[in-house]
């Protein structure tokens, strides 16, 4: 059992009736201060991390020609069984890391442990991974070419394979990008293209140089998180234990690494700035958020919202609103043109051209490539045809609905300033959601904003679930699994996972390797008096607490 100060709290009713967790008593906050450290459950996810590290070494995103074990004496990894073992052994390790996020989940939602252990935790989690090759993801050597692009090309019109001066770079981007232009902002360029400058032809300096690079971008998450989960009515410990230590953030942001981890600090920061009353700085902060990834530019409209519901009731709601818009707009075509010619040296709108590449990819993760590719299927039965066009047309629909829910979700935000986040991060899943394509980590946009929200447990449940399936649709390698059959075994592992947080070792699985007094769960007992009294939560529905900022 982990070392804490605090007493084994005793399981209450469940939520489907019969036994439920007493940890539904500290949702939002309040109550007992949380004691004790959690270092077994800890030192299980960091043992499960440093197996990643091992196994991906010959079962993940390696290179084509490693100059390390492709002809050396590890090379065995690389090929038949030692792969195969590699790959056990990398999923072991995937495993571990996720029973340990799950078990410290249950520790915050009991108040046992607060925010700090729960950092400490992801720390743990994640540096072994700053020095594995690429996991369940290839994206970054497309990162390091197309930062070398800018160098004598233009990245909106040229792709990777122009470049014949950094092959082994170039060799190892996913096929899809290969002739694909970029669809980054110019602020990433230029970051990318600044690691590229250090590390050369070295694509295995490149990604590790990148992933160090990125941790200023967590350290301002984190930074971030803690004062925009006190104006949403969160709880700081399960906001932390949502969207820094679990999977999504350790494995895909980490552990890929993606270029969310430099855009999501930007972007919520503006988000709080806004909340604070900081109008104008949010706006240039929600720019340089686009700059570096153009989705960011969906929060810009709420944050016009946020501006308009702090001023002054006395000239009217459109003349408020008039005049929070015509400054956001504004200051945001200033910071861009200034970014981009920071960047790039000219004013270049071509990422808008290079947003059409990724929609080469083609899985049912996006809800409506999913639909044309099952109309598709079912058509196909009765006649050949092609899958393209019920692709492309069940796509052509989603835009048209997105567009919709988009502008109702935007109308729905004037409402309140909480409101208006709220409908943000809803705005955000759906995007990624139903604009091709959907890439898991494209889940982390409006997940993070959602974690600072006070949820109910069922739905804390959901998204572990949602995060342990986001991670193993792919493989370790970078390809997709998606149309594997192994993918029955994605939903209930998935399901298994959501299903520990509600009920610990349901199936008596840990008892089976452990036996009970290695099991190091709350053992059944009466149910100490520092327990909080309940507190309110927000509805099952998801809406946001009456909470509303300063």
């Amino acid at each position: 059992m982990d070392t804490t100060t605090a007493p084994d709290p005793a399981p209450a009713r469940s939520l489907t009736g019969a036994s439920a967790p007493r940890w539904r008593l500290s949702m939002t906050g309040g109550g007992t201060v949380p004691s004790g450290f959690p270092y077994r459950t800890i030192a299980f996810g960091a043992i499960g991390s440093v197996l990643l590290l091992a196994a991906s070494i010959g079962a993940g995103g390696i290179l084509v020609s490693d100059p390390v074990i492709g002809t050396g004496p590890w090379s065995w990894l690389r090929y038949g069984h030692g792969r195969n073992l590699a790959t056990a052994v990398l999923y072991v390790g995937f495993a571990l890391v996720v029973w340990a996020w799950v078990r410290l989940g249950r520790y915050v939602l009991m108040n046992r442990v607060g925010v700090r252990p729960v950092l400490i935790a992801a720390g743990c989690w994640m540096t072994p991974l700053l020095f594995a090759p690429p996991l369940f993801t290839r994206d970054v050597f497309a990162y390091l070419a197309q930062g070398a692009l800018l160098y004598d090309h233009d990245p909106y019109t040229n792709a990777p394979n122009v470049l014949t001066e950094i092959p082994t770079i170039v060799q190892n981007v996913y096929s899809a990008w290969q002739d694909t232009p970029s669809p980054y902002g110019p602020l990433f360029l230029a970051f990318a293209k600044g690691i590229v400058s250090i590390t050369g032809n070295n694509p295995i300096a490149g990604v590790i140089l990148t992933r160090i690079a990125l941790l200023p971008g967590l350290v301002l998450l984190v930074w971030v998180l803690t004062r925009l989960v006190r104006h949403l009515g969160g709880n700081p410990a399960i906001t932390m234990w949502l969207a820094v230590a679990s999977p999504m953030t350790v494995i895909h942001l980490v552990g890929g690494p993606h270029n969310e981890l430099l855009m999501l600090g930007p972007l919520l920061l503006g988000v709080l700035l806004a909340l604070e009353r900081r109008h104008v700085l949010a706006i240039v902060v929600g720019t340089l958020a686009m700059l570096i990834k153009p989705t960011a530019a969906i929060a810009l409209p709420f944050l016009v919202w946020i501006w308009t519901n702090h001023l002054p009731d006395s000239r009217g709601k459109l003349a408020n609103f008039l005049r929070a818009g015509s400054v956001s707009v504004a200051v945001f075509l200033a910071v861009y043109v200034a970014g981009t010619f920071v960047s790039l040296g000219s004013v270049n709108l071509g990422w808008i051209g290079g947003l059409e590449g990724p929609q080469l990819i083609k899985n049912w993760l996006n809800f409506p490539t999913g639909i044309g590719q099952l109309l598709h299927v079912i058509t196909n039965l009765f006649t050949p045809v092609t899958q393209s066009p019920f692709v492309t047309g069940a796509r052509g629909v989603a835009w048209v609905v997105l567009a919709g829910f988009g502008a109702w979700q935007w109308w729905k935000a004037r409402g309140g300033v909480t409101t208006a986040v709220y409908h943000l991060a809803v705005t955000l899943i759906a995007t990624a959601m139903l604009a091709p394509p959907t890439l898991p980590w494209y889940f982390t946009w409006g997940f993070m904003i959602a974690a600072c929200f006070a949820l109910q447990v069922r739905q804390l449940a959901f998204v572990v679930g949602v995060s342990v399936f986001l991670v193993l649709v792919y493989y370790p390698t970078g390809e997709q699994a998606l149309n594997d059959p192994s993918m029955v075994a994605v939903f209930l592992v998935s399901g298994y996972a959501a299903w520990c947080l509600l009920r610990p070792d349901p199936l008596g699985i840990v008892q089976a390797f452990t036996g009970p007094a290695e099991r190091g769960e709350p053992a059944p007992a009466a149910a100490p008096a520092s327990v909080p009294a309940p507190e309110p939560v927000a509805a099952t529905t998801g809406q946001p607490t009456s909470r509303s900022s300063g």
